[in-house]
């Protein structure tokens, strides 16, 4: 039984939607800055949604917001009503910093005097993401929400394709969600892995990643639920792997054991050869260690001259949204046979065998991979086919 991509939907810093965000990649313009959602002391380039639309409201709960926001977009590009109890759809999305990193306010004013308004425990407890994004568009089926660090909205998509493969539901909205965060803002500026400057994926001289917010959003359909209702299928989700390194809490195995079984299993799923796949959005998160445990693992599976790029030059890590958003990209370049000049890129590093694309690149070819990488070892591989 195949998975159609029905629908997508995205919001990051680099676009609203997912037409303004293919204009911005084709420009090649990046929308880093300063951090103004809250203050802090950091100096480091982060990349925000400078504006969510007005309907998105939901006081203290940026994440779901941003989640609902792709949700809208996707749900339209799939030709569903907002409204699903009329299906068996389920909810299957990604996070980390979630809606409940933001209470901090509510814990200092009651470190400080013993006590605080309920309303922030109230928001906490209505926190979930999957559930709150099951109860506002009327959902019916399961609902997950999948914490896995980086690779969370990568293996939020695989555990809603094994709903819609196992016959659990017709429908789900799957992807990741999360908001630009002090916590975590801080949290990789003490493991000194954050740039200064604008990152720099794959190159030479890259210095670490800076952290972004957003949310990618796919619409995943059974085929013959999605035919019965007068849609043509042009992209499916062909392929998930997921796998463990055991190696160490913040760094790849050096060889990329994990992500290489992780590859692995997602070609098998598709049933096809390396040689196949025409294009990678890797995880590249500019980080030293990242990139070329990455791009070695790349080339040897997958051949030297593949073409890959990474995204986050565009959006920056958005954690766990990243996988959400990548999965998005992909499907979209892969329909549309085009992938950007990866951003940020200007020199080959020496311990890296391949190096990404540097302008607008044709690709042809009828698969394509997105790969996530995420603290305490997890590493997730999808194929995306047409």
């Amino acid at each position: 039984m195949k998975t159609v991509i029905s629908g997508m939907g995205v919001i990051s810093a680099a676009g609203m939607n997912l037409p303004g965000t293919l204009e911005t990649f084709k420009s090649g313009q990046r929308n880093g800055g300063p951090v103004s959602v809250f203050s802090s002391d950091l100096s480091h380039p982060v990349f925000e949604v400078k504006e969510l639309p007005g309907k998105w409201h939901n006081q203290g709960m940026r994440t779901l917001n941003l989640a609902l926001c792709a949700i809208e977009e996707a749900l339209a590009d799939a030709g569903l009503p907002p409204d699903l109890s009329d299906f068996r759809a389920g909810v299957c999305l990604g996070t980390t910093v979630a809606s409940q990193l933001n209470d901090l306010d509510f814990y200092r004013t009651f470190r400080n005097t013993g006590d605080a308004p309920t309303e922030a425990a109230d928001r906490f407890l209505r926190g979930n993401l999957g559930e709150a994004v099951a109860r506002y568009f009327r959902a019916k089926g399961p609902s997950l929400t999948v914490v896995n660090a980086c690779s969370s909205g990568a293996d939020a998509i695989g555990a809603a394709f094994s709903w819609l493969k196992n016959g659990i539901c017709d429908i789900a909205i799957a992807g990741g969600a999360d908001e630009i965060s002090r916590i975590p803002l801080c949290g990789f500026n003490s493991l000194g892995i954050i740039s200064e400057e604008l990152c720099r994926p794959f190159d030479r001289e890259r210095t670490g990643l800076n952290l972004g917010e957003g949310a990618g959003i796919l619409i995943l359909e059974a085929e013959a639920f999605c035919r019965k209702r007068g849609r043509e299928p042009g992209l499916y989700l062909s392929g998930y792997g997921t796998a463990s390194d055991s190696y160490h809490l913040t760094a790849p195995h050096p060889k990329g054991r994990g992500l290489e079984s992780a590859l692995q299993q997602a070609l098998a799923q598709a049933d096809i050869s390396p040689r196949e796949v025409c294009f990678v959005n890797a995880h590249g998160t500019a980080t030293p260690n990242n990139d070329e445990v990455e791009g070695r693992l790349l080339a040897r599976v997958l051949g030297q001259d593949i073409r890959f790029l990474s995204t986050k030059g565009f959006t920056g890590h958005t954690l766990g949204a990243a996988g959400g958003l990548e999965a998005a990209f992909t499907a979209a370049a892969l329909s549309k046979e085009w992938i950007p000049a990866s951003p940020g890129f200007a020199s080959m590093d020496d311990n890296i065998p391949i190096c990404p694309v540097t302008e607008i690149t044709p690709v042809s070819g009828r698969f394509a991979v997105s790969t996530s990488l995420a603290f305490g070892g997890t590493n997730t591989a999808i194929v995306i086919g047409m």
